[in-house]
């Protein structure tokens, strides 16, 4: 030991552990309103517990999930709006882990920052919470990163982690062949991928992010902060009603790399781009970044945040079922016998 007048303190070095303890306790009521069968404890411990059988099942398979919400923080950042981006967060992640055919169970953040605000981090996990409500998982556990010097000052990353499950044998793809008909959900935007490229056209544009947005009411700040849409609750109705093949959320790589996934060896996908209209949102970044349709369709949902893949017979019932429970939902086409997506007609 070094004979020191004044030992330095953690807190002098820049992370402030009581700071930490107090967003604990500012959280606790938003992770409590996540509160389902089957959670055993709340925040605070070394880890959280969580009973399969409390939940329902009897011989369950785990899926997780693990995403972020990219640059779109950013634009949270700049903006003050970051209550949105906790929304992102889970729906990044449930949205994906219900493809599986898995019913999100709960759900831990990690948030990471040079110096703690606790108002700020506060909005987002309360934005987390109300994911987690309306995607029906628990908020049982996170981590808070205080790191000095690895962030820039205001600066913040998130990523989020989902654990859900199914019964053995009921895991998504499944079946699927040519002939299965593609209905499409809309999206609330552009979702949580795209966003260099987004900013990269505001930028171009020479607009701030508090100007009039020429796509809709408001700043334009505020309309690209649209959250990504939960699609969670209908689609696991819809899977349950059954005829519900696969389900494929179009997030980076947009339809054109997202369906494949879920399309066994043989089969393809067959859309008919003239069976939705091109959101607003969609339409005036492809003017201003000169984006030709290819590249949109790649790189954006371009209006479709959801692919449901569904048996011939049942397509008709399951769309009147995803409508009644508040979905937008469109008959893209079909799959068909090949690779790949393939598109005919022309966006609007």
């Amino acid at each position: 030991m070094t004979d020191r007048k004044n030992g330095l303190t953690y807190a002098e070095a820049g992370v402030d552990i009581d700071a930490g303890n107090a967003l604990v306790e500012a959280i606790k009521p938003a992770a409590k309103r996540t509160d389902r069968p089957g959670v055993m404890s709340g925040l605070g411990g070394f880890g959280a517990l969580f009973d399969l059988k409390a939940a329902g099942y009897t011989d369950p398979i785990l899926v997780a999930a693990t995403d972020g919400v990219g640059t779109k923080l950013k634009i949270a950042i700049d903006t003050g709006e970051v209550a949105g981006v906790g929304i992102d967060l889970v729906a990044m992640c449930v949205n994906d882990l219900v493809c599986q055919g898995a019913e999100p169970l709960f759900f831990l953040d990690y948030f990471a920052t040079g110096k703690l605000e606790t108002g700020v981090a506060a909005k987002v996990v309360e934005g987390i919470a109300e994911g987690c409500v309306r995607s029906g998982c628990a908020l049982i556990g996170g981590e808070t990163a205080e790191m000095p010097g690895m962030y820039a000052k205001g600066d913040f990353d998130l990523a989020g982690f989902a654990v859900g499950a199914m019964e053995r044998g009921a895991a998504l793809p499944a079946d699927v062949a040519a002939g299965d008909v593609l209905l499409g959900l809309a999206s609330d935007g552009i979702h949580s991928n795209g966003y260099s490229l987004v900013r990269r056209i505001v930028e171009q544009t020479g607009l701030g992010w508090d100007a009039a947005a020429p796509f809709a009411d408001g700043p334009l700040g505020a309309a690209l902060l649209t959250p990504t849409r939960l699609y969670v609750k209908p689609v696991l109705e819809a899977v349950r009603a059954g005829g519900v093949r696969a389900l494929a959320h179009i997030t980076g790589g947009g339809l054109t790399e997202n369906l494949p996934r879920v399309l066994p060896e043989g089969v393809g996908a067959e859309i008919d781009l003239t069976s939705w209209t091109l959101p607003p949102v969609f339409a005036w970044m492809a003017e201003e970044g000169g984006i030709v349709q290819s590249e949109m369709l790649k790189t954006f949902n371009c209006g479709i945040g959801m692919v449901v893949v569904v048996a011939a017979d049942r397509a008709e019932a399951i769309a009147d079922l995803l409508k009644d429970a508040g979905e937008t939902v469109y008959v893209l086409g079909r799959t068909v016998a090949g690779e790949g997506v393939t598109y005919t007609g022309a966006a609007e």
